[in-house]
């Protein structure tokens, strides 16, 4: 019987089932032909079948319905705990006065996809690699910052470009970042006016910040050149990053740094007082050798 808040499916043969919830979705328009006898168990013993017949005809569908398994689990932490005879006695068990075990099956069952489908979404957002531990990530090698800032860009990140291997002065910075960025013309092409910029295009504009978690993410490349002919610079910048991209998170926006250096063993000092680390790829030093 279709729960109230379930979209009623239509009715089919079980042959033009696409999956096991296709198979149950049937059962629920009619549970007195496939379960006479009103019997959760009934229902179990089916599953299981079905479960049997995925393994010999090595069908790689998510199903788990055995006793111990995802649902029954699942089930479990729901009731306040589980029996040994299985998932399908605990629901009969709990079912309230003026309901049936099958319908309470279905309704927990919509429960559980509910939450499995929310908890399948969650993960998905790239940008926590880049974020757990810091706002700036260091890289060595070019693919795999280009990786990095490709999965940011699918997911709707806007991705700047900066050629650090080109900047041979502090000005030189100012320039390609007031371009890329779309500073206004007042900008001081100095260190504090970077701060006061990359704030305002970090926390209330300049990208599409969506709910997806959609942000800026500055991809640096060869900033080593740059770090050697400016250090001071070098390293203010990125603390400015971390200390803006901090700001945007508390708005609710992001803001990333990809660092890609051609030395190996480059360090920096903390950054907006969080460490720059090496990527999760190249995290120890024998990953950054030829």
């Amino acid at each position: 019987m279709p729960t109230d808040d379930s979209p009623r499916a239509p009715a089919r043969h079980w042959q033009d089932c696409g999956d096991v919830y296709d198979f149950l979705d049937q059962i629920r328009l009619r549970p007195g032909a496939w379960l006479p006898g009103g019997s959760l168990r009934d229902l179990q013993v089916l599953l299981m079948g079905y479960q049997v017949a995925l393994g010999v005809h090595s069908i790689d569908e998510n199903c788990d319905f055995w006793h111990g398994g995802s649902f029954s689990q699942w089930l479990g932490t729901r009731l306040g705990g589980t029996s040994p005879l299985g998932w399908a006695a605990d629901i009969e068990r709990s079912t309230p006065a003026g309901s049936t075990p099958a319908e309470e099956f279905f309704r927990l069952l919509d429960a559980y996809r509910s939450e499995a489908a929310q908890a399948t979404v969650a993960p998905s957002l790239p940008d926590l690699e880049f974020m757990i531990n810091t706002f700036v990530t260091l890289f060595w090698r070019k693919r795999l910052l280009v990786q990095a800032a490709e999965r940011l860009e699918e997911r709707g990140f806007r991705v700047v470009r900066l050629d650090a291997g080109q900047w041979n002065t502090e000005r030189d910075l100012h320039r390609a970042m007031a371009a890329a960025l779309g500073f206004p013309d007042h900008y001081g092409h100095n260190l504090d006016a970077l701060s006061d910029c990359l704030g305002d295009v970090a926390c209330y504009g300049g990208y599409d910040d969506t709910a997806q978690g959609a942000g800026l993410v500055l991809a640096f490349t060869d900033y080593d050149r740059f770090a050697a002919a400016c250090p001071r610079a070098a390293q203010s910048v990125l603390d400015i990053i971390a200390r803006r991209a901090r700001q945007a998170t508390v708005l609710g926006r992001r803001l990333i740094g990809l660092v890609q250096s051609n030395d190996p063993q480059i360090q920096f000092e903390p950054v907006g007082a969080m460490p720059v680390t090496w990527n999760s790829n190249e995290g120890t030093d024998a990953s950054r050798r030829v």
